[in-house]
């Protein structure tokens, strides 16, 4: 079970949630039936992405306010760049993807969006603000991997991307989805207040819309190879 403040974050979000964690890519990838070129167009963004991710976590360690937050930042910034990219690197090649041509490649308007808009908020508010625009990200994951492993409609064997579907539902990143939304709450208790529930909604349907927009972009880019 996610923390308090991401339920109520999903719930104030309405359809644009379901939009989201239950978009076209993911049920196309769920079904093995997602054109290889949105996957790979999805795969070169999200190692863009990443990039920006780490950015994030290195402006949390700026907007922490102890030391036990700090580390956790400076943790996450770590694993993001010793370990994530690493490892999304790697699986890039079995796609055909070099790292040194990912690099290449111009950031999607989609990325740029998504990404700047995680910076601004971290830079104009505070660490709560930050990670309430990284939950779809981080958080929507894990229920997206998790609800679409329980469906009777995905297909696990001889799927091509069932190694994707296999990591955001295994146990590491299911634990760690639920520390993300456990640091919402506590960061809720200390930082918040009803008072700041409307604008931090308003911030994460902005960025699980933004992140829709992410799996759009990947869809059409399936659809361009087929013309």
């Amino acid at each position: 079970m996610m923390g308090e403040l991401f339920q109520r974050l999903r719930t104030a979000a309405g359809s644009i949630w379901p939009a989201y964690t239950r978009h076209d890519f993911v049920l196309l990838l769920a079904k093995g039936e997602l054109p290889e070129a949105a996957f790979r167009r999805y795969l070169v963004q999200d190692y863009l992405f990443l990039l920006h991710f780490a950015r994030a976590w290195g402006l949390a360690i700026y907007k922490s306010e102890n030391l036990a937050e700090m580390r956790r930042a400076q943790a996450l910034v770590a694993a993001t760049l010793e370990t994530e990219i690493g490892l999304h690197i790697e699986y890039c090649r079995v796609w055909g993807l070099t790292e040194a041509a990912m690099a290449e490649e111009p950031e999607a308007l989609e990325t740029i969006a998504y990404t700047r808009f995680v910076l601004d908020r971290g830079l104009a508010g505070d660490r709560l603000d930050l990670e309430v625009a990284l939950a779809p990200c981080i958080v929507g994951y894990a229920e997206i991997a998790a609800e679409r492993m329980a469906d009777p409609a995905t297909r696990h064997d001889g799927n091509p991307y069932r190694e994707w579907l296999d990591m955001y539902a295994g146990a590491e990143y299911q634990g760690l989805a639920r520390e993300a939304a456990a640091a919402l709450d506590e960061q809720f208790q200390r930082r918040g207040g009803e008072g700041r529930l409307a604008g931090l909604a308003a911030s994460f349907t902005t960025a699980a819309r933004l992140e829709a927009d992410f799996w759009t972009m990947g869809v059409n880019a399936g659809l361009d190879a087929t013309r």
